[in-house]
This record gives C-alpha cells, structure tokens and sequence, in this order.
C-alpha cells in the first residue's frame, strides 16, 4: 500500500510540475498549477459521457482520479459544450490570470496528463468531441 501512495504522489507531483515548468511557475504556486489541473479535468468529465468518463478516469493516477471525480454529478453529464463554452467553464472554475489566455493552458494541462492515457483511449476522448473543441484539445 505504501507503494501505491508513494507512486501516485509522484505522478501527480509529475502532473503539478509540468504545469508548472510550461508556465515558469516557481513551486510555491502549487495552488495555481492545482487550481489548473482541477478546471480542465472537471471541464473535460464533464463534457464526456459517464462511461467515456470512467474509463479514462481509470487511467488517471490514484490522487488525479481523485479531483476528477470530486463534485461529479453523472446524472447531469455528458454537458454539451463547444470550444468557446469549453473554454469558458475552464476560465469560471479557474480564477488566475494566466499569460496567453486559457485556451493553452487547457493544452498544457492536458500534454501533463496525456503520457497517463493511452493512445486508445485518448483517441476516444478526441473522437468524443466536437471538432473545434478536438482541435484546441489535441
């Protein structure tokens, strides 16, 4: 057990670390790599449909699945989003200002947890998509 823990700290410090190293961000801004981490992957669960969900979300480490999950309402999912409301619900939930605006962000984010999914799975996800939003993802 204390391997698992000790394994999925890393990755998601791994995660928070790419994130920051994008940005410039020294460690003590941990918040705001979190606060990143958080808007994109509640934006995308919430986009995708609760199986889609739930398979990439067994990918995810242990404590990333975690804030995937935190809050999910699946009754309410998938939400229908394009590539402008995608990006809006990302710059709602996260409340930093961020040099180039949020659409690389969600990119950053998503290239730090993309080696955590497999090229099935996150072709699915992309397929899952509509085109624009897909395109500003990938």
């Amino acid at each position: 057990m204390r391997d698992t823990f000790s394994t999925t700290v890393e990755k998601t410090n791994r995660i928070l670390k790419d994130i920051e190293k994008a940005y410039g961000w020294p460690k003590e801004r941990r918040n705001q790599s979190y606060a990143a981490l958080r808007a994109v992957l509640h934006s995308l669960r919430d986009r995708l449909t609760v199986d889609e969900s739930a398979q990439l979300a067994a990918q995810l480490p242990l404590l990333v699945r975690g804030i995937y999950f935190d809050g999910w309402d699946p009754s309410t999912v998938p939400v229908k989003m394009n590539k402008e409301q995608f990006l809006e619900r990302v710059r709602h939930e996260f409340r930093y200002e961020v040099e180039g605006g949020v659409e690389p962000l969600v990119h950053t984010v998503l290239q730090a947890l993309r080696r955590h999914v497999t090229d099935g799975e996150w072709d699915d996800i992309m397929s899952s998509m509509p085109r624009d939003l897909a395109a500003a993802l990938a």
